[in-house]
């Protein structure tokens, strides 16, 4: 079994549709794919058609980006019922918040001179997709202001630009509760990339007292030590231990099943979830 819990789709900031992210999950050889788009759930019924068409195993998911002391933290939720009031409401406040930060990017951009508007960048946002940075670097790069989102990012968006806005995102207490309450299993993603704020080993343990079920250990963006920290975190609270690959389409380099979970620690999620169930054509 080859087991991926972590990808993204155009729902998001992925550059596939879900039906196309299933279909490549299958050829690269992946029995379980998950759909974990930013703060949303709604490629969710296109992945479900996809996968019983495809003939694979789909975890239906969800990346909340959280917040505390600016410090960004994202919790992937796996199997939650999304009509849960609680946590419908929080995505959508999450979302809306989205769309006012992407606006005052843009306008800081074209007070320095840098050709963009909103109106392109919303043209490289599906219909229904949660707006995000990456959306924005694609529309920088149509504008032939960089070559690639990757420099975008380098040169433009990262946390400490002029031009970062931040938006709304709850802290991760209260992402854990909200993910439990609908009857999912919240495990941390990437919590040791350099691309964040370290979290701290008494962040994990606070997290693990209120209900963090695990750690996405095996990550494209964590060294051999961090894979290591997150191990040892993870034996020592008895949290579950993933590997995903994060995956975006071109939009990262990052490939499908290139880090995978094993099937026992998957079967450890599955048996903590009471939202919505596997999809198993």
């Amino acid at each position: 079994m080859k087991i991926d819990l972590h990808a993204h789709s155009t729902a998001s900031d992925g550059t596939e549709s879900p039906a196309e992210l299933v279909a490549a999950a299958k050829v690269a050889g992946l029995s379980t794919i998950a759909i974990t788009d930013h703060d949303t759930t709604a490629g969710w019924d296109e992945a479900v058609e996809a996968a019983i068409h495809e003939g694979i195993d789909l975890v239906r998911g969800i990346e909340i980006s959280c917040s505390r002391d600016y410090r960004s933290i994202h919790l992937l939720g796996y199997l939650p019922d999304p009509d849960d009031p609680r946590l419908a409401i929080e995505l959508a406040r999450a979302r809306d918040s989205r769309v006012s930060r992407m606006d005052r990017m843009v306008q800081r951009m074209a007070d320095d001179g840098i050709p963009i508007t909103v109106e392109e960048v919303r043209a490289q946002v599906a219909p229904g997709a949660t707006l995000g940075r990456p959306h924005l670097a694609d529309a920088l790069v149509v504008s032939g202001v960089v070559p690639d989102r990757d420099e975008a990012f380098r040169d433009l968006l990262h946390d400490g630009s002029k031009y970062y806005v931040g938006h709304y995102a709850p802290d991760p207490v209260a992402a854990i509760s909200l993910v439990r309450g609908a009857g999912g299993v919240p495990v941390l993603a990437h919590p040791f990339a350099m691309r964040t704020a370290t979290i701290s080993d008494d962040m994990v343990e606070e997290l693990a007292a209120v209900g963090l079920a695990g750690l996405e250990a095996h990550h494209r963006d964590h060294e051999p030590a961090d894979v290591e920290r997150a191990v040892r975190l993870a034996e020592r609270h008895d949290l579950v231990i993933t590997g995903s690959s994060d995956y975006h389409g071109t939009g990262k380099l990052n490939r499908l099943g290139e880090f995978t979970t094993e099937p026992r620690q998957w079967s450890r999620i599955v048996e903590q979830s009471h939202g919505v169930k596997v999809v198993q054509p």
